[in-house]
């Protein structure tokens, strides 16, 4: 990769790794789940005027919707809301590696090899050892919704893999668009049309920014820059950068929010991103450089799917599914 990618990738990295803080400041303004379809709306509009047509089915674009806005973000956005710490979620969200592994093994009868799964055992040691720290000291039900999120998150990824978008970032903003009324509704009817009038009334600079940088620029821009990547460069080159999103959420929520972390806490944090390391899949596809736009799909930490062309009938292409 050229310097200027891997700089870019550090970035990305780094704004989805300070996302996790950013969300904690959001949640301060907004109930969780009116913050998640404020989140999602604003991806959307005015992104989905400018990026075309759906490129496919409307089927995969609702489930997809469904369960990475509505079920995983949903429950990460309750999660955090009930005391999970903002650096602890961006760790424990990595375990999506396994649950994707073990759902595209259940439904795509993908076989998994015997590396992937002692990384699947290390990372679902490492989520003991955070359950520990945690509950030690923090609320094991906040927790358990987080592991829940990255949960749904498998499963959006293999959604995705069967769904095969030819253009990522398309595919993101109009998956955006689903979450929105399912989530507002979920609000009025559990967070309460009160509560939601409150904290729209209340919108100030904090929460607008919030706002922003959860939408824009962890979501488009984020997304925008990592398929640009991964459009130029073999999966395989691309990938391992992700495992950088914890350590950088981690230590920013540390700084910023002022987070302990704790010895147990670096234990987990060795052993998930090991384990995530060792789970997500290795890529031997060229790069993509001067093939057709589209001849290559686009390999996503913790997804199953290899990069391979068109002319595979046997697999959809895979798309880059990792928003935070």
């Amino acid at each position: 990769m050229r310097p200027v990618h891997i700089a870019l990738a550090v970035l990305v990295t780094a704004v989805w790794g300070v996302n996790f803080v950013v969300i904690d400041v959001g949640l301060g303004h907004f109930p969780p789940l009116l913050f998640s379809a404020l989140r999602f709306l604003v991806a959307a509009l005015p992104a989905v005027f400018f990026v075309g047509r759906p490129k496919v089915a409307w089927k995969w674009i609702v489930a997809v919707g469904l369960m990475l806005g509505v079920a995983k973000f949903g429950l990460l956005f309750i999660g955090m809301s009930q005391g999970m710490p903002a650096g602890l979620s961006s760790l424990v969200l990595q375990v999506q590696a396994v649950f994707t592994a073990v759902v595209a093994m259940a439904v795509l009868g993908e076989r998994l090899g015997g590396a992937r799964l002692l990384g699947m055992g290390v990372a679902l040691a490492g989520i003991v050892v955070a359950g520990v720290d945690e509950g030690s000291g923090g609320p094991l039900l906040a927790f358990a919704l987080t592991v829940g999120a990255a949960a749904c998150w498998g499963v959006s990824n293999v959604l995705t893999r069967k769904a095969a978008p030819p253009d990522a970032l398309n595919f993101m903003v109009w998956v955006s668009v689903v979450p929105v009324l399912p989530l507002l509704a979920l609000s009025l009817l559990f967070e309460g049309p009160g509560r939601d009038a409150e904290a729209l009334t209340g919108f100030d600079w904090s929460g607008a920014g919030a706002l922003v940088y959860v939408a824009w620029i962890s979501t488009v821009f984020g997304f925008g820059a990592w398929g640009m990547l991964l459009r130029r460069y073999q999966a395989s080159s691309v990938a391992p950068f992700s495992l950088l999103v914890p350590v950088f959420g981690m230590s920013s929520a540390a700084l910023l929010l002022g987070e302990s972390v704790t010895p147990l806490r670096w234990c987990a944090a060795a052993l998930l991103v090991g384990g995530v390391a060792l789970t997500s899949p290795r890529s031997a596809a060229p790069r993509a450089c001067g093939l057709p736009r589209g001849a290559l799909a686009v390999e996503r930490p913790g997804d199953t799917s290899a990069s391979r062309t068109p002319s595979t009938p046997s697999r959809p292409a895979a798309a880059a599914t990792d928003t935070y």
